[in-house]
């Protein structure tokens, strides 16, 4: 797909202005939408001609449409490889997705993203017809768009300023920013809360952790946003003090992969900068349309130092003990993406010395973890670099989910054990 949407972008029909796009921008630009980031290195509006937008619109529909099924699937395989009592385990923790049901599983993918973008466009249509005076073929092509682009994740907007113009409006930001929470928790817990909305008891531990480190780093971002910006007066300090709770939920809810800015990222302190890379890094739910790391595996690694300070000798999170195989599957997950973003900040800092190394560690992690975020600096950056970048974009979306995979698949059994070693900690 994004080798199919940079030949399209490179037509001379994609673009605003006479001429066709370079081979870079067209390449950025369908990486950073198939893989729904959001960075981009030419204006959205300005440079790209209604087709061309038209064009990114699908790549970032089918990516998120993509990455959601595929995610989904993978599960299916995964339980199917593994040994009987492994799939009874996995089986009785992704209940959701009707194991071996793979019709299922895309149909349903399918269902839901519909009725969420839909149920958005129909909001933000008739909200900018009524309250922004836009024409109603207008709206509904700026709020089809953008409803797209919220569930799938992907942080492209046909606005310069992203959503910084409707920094006063809940009723387009609420939207937008639940529909890129709920596309961000993933099918499988999507589907399970659909099902069991009101038995939490009866939730899967996945969808038990999902759900609750989801609101708890909501809850968290958005409480640091507001302290960080609260007299900023660039950022939240000019706002009424509902101006603020709602900008700040937003800024929290934002970084957790889908790139939207109601309020001049660029502006921002260094220590909103600094948890906002935090919040990328750390990302959403597993088989969604967000990045990063995933909250599971965020919520996993946290368990275990907690058991480990409290000397247990198991981890146990709700009513579920994790083995210690998931628990190596996880730091391993959280390791290499660790080196994903390390590597490059360092080789980009040594080849260039146009920028800061907090301006080049948030443009690494949001296109690594692909959120989309930026400090204003993608476009100025040489081309040798966003071509890293696309790579970045590239990797972040498809390696956690196939390193996750594969390590699920990989099992060994060793017809001996070596000697126990204590080498010094600390």
């Amino acid at each position: 797909m994004v080798s199919v949407g940079t030949v399209i972008l490179m037509l001379p029909i994609a673009t605003e202005a006479p001429g066709s796009a370079s081979f870079i921008e067209a390449l950025f630009t369908a990486t950073s939408a198939v893989c729904i980031v959001g960075l981009i290195v030419v204006s959205t509006p300005d440079y790209w001609s209604t087709f061309g937008e038209v064009v990114i619109m699908g790549l970032f529909q089918v990516g998120g449409f993509g990455i959601m099924t595929m995610s989904s699937l993978l599960v299916v395989l995964v339980s199917r490889r593994m040994n009987l009592r492994s799939r009874l385990t996995t089986a009785a923790e992704t209940k959701s997705l009707g194991l071996g049901d793979v019709r299922r599983v895309v149909t349903g993918v399918a269902k839901l993203s519909i009725t969420f973008e839909v149920t958005v466009m129909v909001i933000l249509t008739t909200r900018l017809i009524v309250g922004h005076d836009e024409s109603f073929g207008r709206a509904l092509y700026l709020g089809t768009f953008h409803a797209v682009s919220a569930f799938n994740n992907a942080g492209f907007s046909l606005y310069n300023d992203s959503l910084e113009g409707f920094v006063n409006d809940p009723l387009v930001l609420l939207p937008i920013a639940i529909a890129a929470i709920c596309g961000g928790i993933g099918f499988p817990v999507l589907l399970e809360m659909r099902r069991q909305f009101w038995k939490p008891r009866g939730w899967s531990l996945h969808t038990k952790l999902t759900v609750s480190m989801t609101v708890l780093l909501l809850v968290l971002g958005s409480a640091f946003i507001m302290a960080s910006e609260w007299r900023n007066d660039e950022t939240l300090g000019p706002l009424s003090l509902a101006g603020k709770f709602l900008n700040g939920f937003f800024h929290g809810a934002m970084p957790r992969s889908t790139g939207f800015n109601s309020l001049d990222v660029e502006q921002m302190t260094e220590a909103t900068w600094l948890g906002t890379d935090v919040l990328m890094f750390i990302g959403a739910g597993s088989a969604g349309t967000g990045g990063g790391i995933k909250v599971t595996t965020f919520a996993l690694l946290f368990f275990v130092i907690y058991s480990e300070l409290r000397g247990e000798p198991h981890v146990n999170i709700f009513d579920r003990q994790i083995s210690s195989r998931v628990q190596r599957q996880a730091l391993t997950v959280a390791l290499l993406t660790v080196a994903l973003v390390v590597i490059p900040t360092v080789f980009i800092l040594f080849v260039t010395d146009l920028f800061s190394l907090d301006r080049v560690l948030f443009e690494v992690i949001s296109a690594a973890c692909t959120v989309g975020l930026s400090t204003g600096i993608t476009a100025d950056l040489p081309a040798g670099i966003q071509g890293l970048l696309v790579v970045l974009m590239f990797v972040g979306r498809l390696g956690p989910i196939t390193l996750g995979t594969a390590l699920a698949l990989r099992q060994r059994t060793r017809l001996y054990e070596l000697p126990e070693g204590r080498p010094i900690i600390g």
